[in-house]
């Protein structure tokens, strides 16, 4: 037997707030053409100033509970991926943790910025698998509109905020192929920081900063490394792409997911996109990105699925899951 994570909830949340290419053209020198030409986005959305990275994350982990069917105090791990947190300290999971009235578990954030929810989904499969817990949150939440130069055109039309989850559950399997996390693989190189950053931060600047990138720079590297780590995590599930039912990508750019899908030698229909409703949401993109795909239908109980992110670090990984 076999203990695995198995996903059994899937959950998110968007602001209310939704603004199209056209509306953003009013404050910005852009066009709806120029940002759905090189990038696929559409609308983003755009948080309250009522709402936080937690707020999010509190309700996407609440609609990721619904859907597995169990209580919020069943929880004894909380991983939330943000690169926004509500306070430079204590950790937004536990502001999480205390929102869904759970009075006592591990409750820590992960920061790896678009690939955050990959690093948290890791460290809190490895937990499971270790016997140290039997059920985690696992949530992805930003507000990027905090952190933009509306200023620059470049970044400002890419990105928006929200929120996904995933409830993990520890499984015991004797199928090798069964259901749950199959196999994880994550990097860093940290020699590409000035390629995508905040210029800001509490040790050097005493600021929160605003965000900068190098967008042609980055998405050479990012076809390349998210293909390679794609086929570097199959190969390690003894699984090929010829396998993989969907593909569920960190929705940067349309661009990237075409580019990465062709380079793997997969169809596009088998690529899950929402970057053209939810625009680049950092590290909730993958379960946005994923709950929205259980919740229209495509993926079903038992099909193999495939996550992956690159983002400032740079970082960059996959994960294989059986679901």
């Amino acid at each position: 037997m076999t203990l695995r994570s198995v996903i059994i909830g899937t959950g998110s949340f968007l602001p209310a707030k939704r603004v199209s290419n056209a509306e953003l053209a009013e404050r910005v020198d852009t066009t709806d053409e120029w940002i759905v030409e090189r990038t696929g986005i559409r609308f983003r959305h755009i948080a309250g100033d009522d709402e936080t990275t937690s707020t999010l994350a509190t309700e996407a982990a609440r609609a990721a509970l619904e859907s597995a069917g169990v209580e919020a105090t069943s929880i004894d791990l909380i991983v939330l991926a943000t690169a926004t947190p509500d306070q430079t300290f204590p950790a937004s999971a536990t502001r999480v943790q205390t929102a869904l009235g759970i009075n006592d578990c591990v409750a820590f954030d992960v920061a790896a910025v678009c690939s955050g929810f990959l690093y948290a989904l890791q460290v809190a499969d490895s937990m499971i698998r270790a016997g140290a817990h039997r059920r985690a949150l696992v949530i992805g939440a930003e507000t990027f509109s905090r952190i933009l130069d509306w200023e620059d055109r470049a970044t400002c039309v890419l990105f928006g905020d929200g929120a996904g989850a995933v409830v993990l559950q520890a499984q015991e399997s004797a199928e090798q192929g069964g259901r749950g996390i199959l196999a994880t693989r994550l990097h860093a190189d940290g020699r590409h920081n000035d390629l995508l950053y905040v210029d800001g931060g509490p040790s050097t600047t005493g600021t929160v900063g605003k965000l900068r990138m190098k967008g042609r720079e980055v998405f050479r590297h990012a076809v390349v490394n998210l293909a390679a780590v794609m086929s570097e995590t199959l190969e390690v599930a003894g699984l090929s792409s010829a396998d993989v039912d969907w593909v569920v990508p960190h929705q940067a750019n349309a661009r990237i997911l075409d580019a990465t899908a062709r380079k793997l030698g997969l169809a596009p229909g088998k690529v899950v996109v929402t970057v053209d409703q939810h625009a680049n949401t950092s590290a909730a993109s993958v379960p946005l990105a994923l709950d929205t795909a259980v919740r229209d239908g495509r993926i079903k109980q038992g099909d193999l699925i495939v996550l992956e992110a690159m983002g400032g670090g740079f970082t960059w990984g996959a994960a294989v899951v059986r679901f």
